[in-house]
């Protein structure tokens, strides 16, 4: 359990011989994305993460595919690295008290059912908070905890359609898209690491722990930032633009003789650079494109000078020229491109690890690299009920026979 403070963590620290989150256990009965994408950010920084699924299924993307491995589901083994996995069916009286045994051992718990069915199962936040006070509960849901849709379910879909983000998103002439990732998944879990980040730094203060409710509509409107800024300035709502910015230009996508690339000119410095670097020094100067607001007022008629230009030669030539003016630029690559960046082997974010059946796969590794802590290893994502032996003997100190009584019933 975590206890890390005062000179010992400290000396620890600057020494750089523990991970971040030495000695701390989180219990995760999330599935799905948002919950197991902040459990597994929560490994990467060196704490024990115990999966939790049900006997015989287990995670729901277990089965969504294609494509799979030898049987594994891609999409489960991209969010489930270096978890203990184990079975339990806990609304069995005997799987109940074996998870009151965990969460005893349990620094955090996360949850994504939807709002009050483990209130109704006598899990709830309140219930567990008066023989654990030192328990930090995570609860993410479409919702959340509160309001008049609490208790409606929420998908990442679903909640870009409603969080404005999908209105935003897409060519001006055309219909409304959804992001090419799972970015309200995605997002929620960032901030469920956050606050639960938050949440064990403040216990440390007072030995309390607390309920943490986030939701994925808070989390994707959160993300409107400036375009949430333009609507409540002018009442007007803002509208699709492609790869268009509301509030700088050129700040785009264009289209090279051989593919297209990104350009963000975002003040008047980079501004001068960058007609120079293209050969467009009668642009420096003219009226209609001096200082930030005539450009973006006159983008029409900048993006189709540039345009005709830029697709006289090739992206290489173009990002050569404006990279050594220190003009952001960057090519537009396919997923398989960008995974093959030399920049992402030199970060570590490219890991290949061996399965027990899907063998050697390839994964994303984690961003966040620091100075005084070591990276937690990486390991496989769990095999349904893989870790079950591990964590029933080992951490629960059940006995053999009452462990392969379990397993017999169906409670494992």
């Amino acid at each position: 359990m975590f206890c890390l403070a005062g000179p010992l963590a400290a000396a620890t620290a600057v020494e750089g011989t523990v991970r971040a989150l030495e000695g701390v256990r989180v219990l995760d009965l999330s599935r799905i994305l948002a919950g197991p994408f902040a459990t597994m950010t929560l490994a990467d920084l060196g704490a024990e993460v115990i999966k939790l699924e049900s006997p015989g299924a287990g995670d729901d993307t277990r089965f969504w595919g294609p494509p799979f491995i030898e049987g594994e589901s891609t999409y489960f083994l991209a969010v489930n690295r270096s978890k203990l996995g184990i079975t339990l069916d806990f609304k069995n009286p005997k799987g109940r008290a074996l998870l009151g045994k965990l969460i005893e051992r349990s620094d955090i718990l996360i949850e994504n059912f939807r709002p009050g069915t483990l209130d109704r199962l006598g899990l709830g936040f309140e219930d567990l908070a008066r023989s654990h006070p030192r328990l930090i509960y995570c609860s993410i849901s479409g919702y959340g905890h509160t309001g008049p849709r609490g208790p409606e379910p929420g998908f990442d879909a679903i909640i870009q359609a409603e969080s404005g983000i999908m209105s935003v998103t897409g060519a001006a002439d055309g219909p409304p898209f959804k992001v090419g990732a799972s970015i309200a998944d995605i997002v929620t879990g960032m901030y469920a690491v956050q606050a639960i980040l938050a949440a064990l730094y403040q216990r440390q203060e007072s030995g309390q722990g607390q309920k943490i409710d986030i939701a994925l509509l808070d989390s994707m409107v959160s993300t409107l930032t400036y375009q949430a800024g333009i609507y409540f300035a002018t009442g007007r709502t803002p509208q699709r633009m492609g790869n268009r910015h509301p509030s700088i230009a050129p700040y785009e996508t264009f289209e090279a003789s051989d593919g297209f690339f990104t350009l963000g000119v975002t003040n008047d410095s980079q501004w001068r650079r960058f007609c120079e670097a293209v050969e467009l020094q009668d642009l420096e100067n003219d009226p209609r494109y001096v200082g930030v607001l005539q450009r973006v007022k006159n983008r029409e008629t900048l993006r189709a000078r540039l345009s005709g230009l830029f697709r006289r030669s090739t992206v290489a030539h173009w990002l050569e020229r404006l990279r050594r003016a220190g003009i952001p630029c960057g090519e537009v690559r396919t997923v398989a491109q960008a995974l093959e960046e030399p920049q992402l082997r030199a970060r570590n974010m490219i890991l290949q690890i061996q399965h027990p059946k899907a063998g050697p796969i390839k994964l994303t590794g984690s961003p966040i690299k620091m100075s005084r802590s070591e990276p937690s290893e990486a390991t496989a994502p769990p095999t349904l009920g893989q870790h079950n032996r591990q964590v029933y003997r080992g951490i629960l100190g059940l006995a053999e026979e009452e462990f392969e009584t379990l397993k017999a019933e169906g409670v494992i």
